[in-house]
């Protein structure tokens, strides 16, 4: 499997228009930082697109609260520029460490846990360039944040998983970043107790920046409660927090971010395990940890309960001999579908194939089918 390093639009594009020579039914896959195993990884008759060298900031103007950068720009990079004026990327996009690209995240639609007060990646992205199917170069969206501009193309690229076009250029908006954070953490002996406590959160009006619930293995949860504002404020916001969760440790400083950097890197989930991002709602936390109960998982239910990480083995402990390597994968498909939930094989082994990255219960695949065709009349990008 061969590898393309573009450092220019035009690159971009005459690589993509030039996998149909290489040898018929090939496919060109678009990489950032691979970050995310799964996704990146090549398959067979794939050559890979690295964007690494595509990279820089294009343009930012601190007073607007926007900036536009090239697709492989690293997000540790970016989040060092916005530090410098006090601003930051609320949706909080996950895997800066591990190298992870803002053409990478907003392909794969990932957000971290700061999203749950001001939403996700989608609700930040203002403007994109890419590189359709037919090696053409596209603009959708602009550079301001009062754009309405045709045809919502930034947002249909999120979550599209590089199947429209290889991003290329990308435009955001930021906020203020908060001058302190403080995060009250609570562990009850049963989950039932622990999601109650998540409900009264969120429903309270509160401004939290982060809520998240991490089950345990002996039946036991915690609820984690993050605020961000003004120093003098946080003692007096936790303790209304600590109200609402009767009791808990409050957290500052270090002991404060650590918890927050472990869960954007996933330093929780053990080498080697699959990871799948679940999109949910918190009244559907009981049903999936009982119809998971099968598989040796760990959780870790982020943005209010509305979105599940689930780690686990790439083989079951259980079922019979010989079963294929990947089988792990196989049985959360069959539980996720019979809850009608959805799934995103994020961390996992290069030999799933791409169909089955993309796992439970499908919807809108019509949808999907018909700006596949419009996008990638070819066929020369991946396809889930």
């Amino acid at each position: 499997m061969s590898t393309v390093v573009p450092a220019s639009f035009d690159e971009v594009q005459a690589a993509v228009r030039a996998v149909r020579a290489a040898h018929a039914g090939a496919r060109l896959l678009p990489r950032g930082g691979g970050s995310k195993p799964a996704l990146s990884a090549p398959r067979v008759g794939e050559e890979v697109l690295d964007l690494s060298a595509l990279a820089g900031v294009v343009e930012y103007n601190p007073g607007e609260y926007t900036f536009t950068a090239l697709a492989g720009t690293r997000i540790v990079e970016v989040r060092a520029l916005l530090a410098a004026q006090g601003q930051y990327l609320p949706f909080d996009p996950p895997l800066a460490e591990r190298g992870a690209t803002l053409g990478g995240t907003v392909a794969a639609g990932l957000s971290g846990a700061g999203r749950y007060r001001f939403g996700g990646v989608r609700d930040f992205i203002l403007g994109v360039r890419l590189v359709d199917g037919s090696g053409e170069l596209v603009r959708g969206g602009g550079k301001v944040v009062k754009n309405a501009a045709g045809f919502d193309i930034p947002k249909l690229m999120v979550g599209s998983l590089g199947q429209f076009g290889v991003l290329v250029e990308l435009t955001f908006k930021v906020f203020p970043a908060s001058v302190a954070h403080t995060t009250v953490r609570r562990r009850y002996a049963a989950q039932d107790a622990a999601l109650t406590a998540l409900g009264n959160v969120y429903t309270a009006r509160l401004d939290i920046d982060s809520l998240d619930l991490l089950p345990g293995s002996d039946g036991s949860a915690t609820v984690a409660v993050r605020l961000g504002g003004l120093p003098d404020a946080l003692p007096a916001r936790a303790e209304h927090v600590r109200g609402l969760l009767e009791g808990g440790d409050i957290l500052t400083g270090a002991d404060e971010s650590s918890g927050w950097q472990s869960a954007a890197e996933f330093a929780w989930v053990p080498a080697g395990w699959i990871v799948t991002k679940v999109p949910l709602t918190p009244r559907r936390i009981p049903a999936l940890e009982a119809a998971a109960g099968s598989l040796q998982t760990v959780r870790r239910y982020s943005s209010g309960g509305n979105v599940a990480w689930l780690a686990m083995p790439p083989e079951r402990n259980s079922g019979a001999a010989g079963e294929e390597k990947g089988s792990a994968v196989q049985e959360l498909d069959r539980i996720l579908a019979g809850l009608e939930l959805s799934g995103l094989v994020v961390f996992g082994p290069p030999e799933l194939s791409r169909s089955r990255l993309r796992i439970g219960w499908r919807s809108g695949q019509a949808f999907e089918q018909r700006v596949k065709a419009v996008f990638d009349p070819a066929g020369r990008l991946p396809s889930y």
